[in-house]
């Protein structure tokens, strides 16, 4: 299904800020709107018919006060238009289109190599009318250049093969914003999960590979490449007396789900039964008392609680929430807490309450922001 890509009216500044209230509450009858946006009624009155003259508002019956009157409640229009938000992992792609009130409208999932498949279909389930206002696509490293007239942010090499056979699916001329998947996580946790009302944390994802995504005064940090929290960056191992340089992005493979498994393979012995082939089976072990499994989660738990530790001496948190294949493990807390205390001040560390659909959570919250600014943006004349 084809997908207009119409630029939004010029909106006055009262009939913008009308539209952002109520796209955050999703209905509202015109004495709300005039609370929740600061405005005298009769300008939100104003403010209303404009955007039901453009089809960004709607209608949508009517509400009782206490008093017995009734008030119009409106909605988006069909106008409003709609947003698709992408989650390039390392297994699945996952896909949701979402209204600019962050209702979900579509979704679909398909493995990795059938990227482009997942996003053909949410787009083929998303309705035919309104603008498709903005795409956001997750990914797990992108860098802070824009490319050049598409206002997109070129992945690097973890990103662009498997962008690049998404982006065949994706209609042209629709602003496209790469995020990284990590920061994508963390403001669902933020928002959803269980960084729920602080206004600072560290979200540390441990999995295939690892990964850090710092929320500051309720915002995402990225810093000036993009690349805050990148901690497969960090040098490992520092040891150069005894000939061990660090080399690049060392310590994911330390870290990471792969090293992981190489160790209980190097461990395993055959008395222990049949060897792990995924972290899940090795988790599983561990759950139901194999020894030869719990020693390798213990291990597993420092290393994390080590680097942990590193987050906590750089940005002090407070809070520090577990996430990934591997990291959101509740198996893991106990001993991530005790090396961390070891090593550093008192910080709360929790596991995630938004789980592996936590990057699609993200990214959907992301793209329905720049799309409701693409409308908002559009204000073009003083009241």
């Amino acid at each position: 299904m084809e997908h207009d890509v119409v630029a939004a009216p010029r909106l006055s500044e009262s009939a913008s800020a009308v539209f952002a209230v109520l796209a955050r509450a999703g209905s509202a009858t015109r004495p709300q709107l005039a609370g929740l946006a600061g405005l005298s009624k009769p300008t939100v009155s104003a403010a209303v018919a404009e955007l039901e003259s453009a089809a960004l508002a709607a209608h949508s019956g009517t509400a009782s006060s206490g008093t017995g009157r009734t008030a119009a409640v409106y909605r988006l229009g069909p106008e409003a238009g709609a947003v698709l938000a992408v989650d390039l992992g390392p297994d699945l792609t996952r896909v949701r289109g979402c209204a600019l009130d962050g209702s979900t409208l579509a979704e679909a999932t398909a493995p990795r190599a059938d990227a482009a498949q997942a996003v053909r279909a949410a787009l083929r389930a998303l309705p035919a009318a309104g603008p498709l206002r903005t795409i956001v696509v997750a990914v797990g490293d992108v860098t802070a250049r824009a490319a050049q007239g598409t206002g997109m942010r070129p992945a690097t090499a973890k990103a662009g093969p498997v962008f690049d056979a998404v982006s065949v699916a994706l209609p042209p001329g629709v602003p496209v914003h790469l995020e990284n998947n990590v920061n994508c996580a963390a403001l669902a946790e933020l928002h959803e999960g269980a960084a729920r009302g602080r206004a600072g944390f560290g979200y540390l994802r441990v999995g295939v590979g690892v990964g850090l995504g710092v929320v500051i005064d309720g915002r995402v940090l990225r810093g000036a490449n993009g690349a805050a929290g990148e901690l497969a960056r960090l040098p490992y191992p520092w040891d150069a007396d005894a000939g061990r340089e660090p080399r690049l992005e060392a310590l994911e493979d330390h870290i990471g789900a792969a090293s992981l498994l190489r160790r209980a393979a190097a461990a395993w012995q055959d008395t222990d039964g049949p060897c792990p082939a995924t972290t899940e089976q090795l988790f599983a072990l561990a759950g139901r008392g194999s020894a030869a499994a719990r020693a390798l989660v213990a291990r597993h738990a420092a290393d994390v609680g080590r680097l942990a530790a590193a987050v906590a001496a750089v940005l002090d948190p407070g809070l520090i929430v577990l996430g990934g294949s591997t990291g959101a493990d509740p198996q893991l807390l106990p001993g991530v807490r005790a090396e961390l205390a070891r090593l550093s001040w008192p910080t709360e560390v929790v596991g995630s309450t938004v789980g592996e659909p936590g990057t699609l959570v993200g990214a959907a919250r992301l793209a329905v922001a720049r799309g409701v600014r693409t409308v908002t943006e559009a204000a073009g004349r003083k009241d």
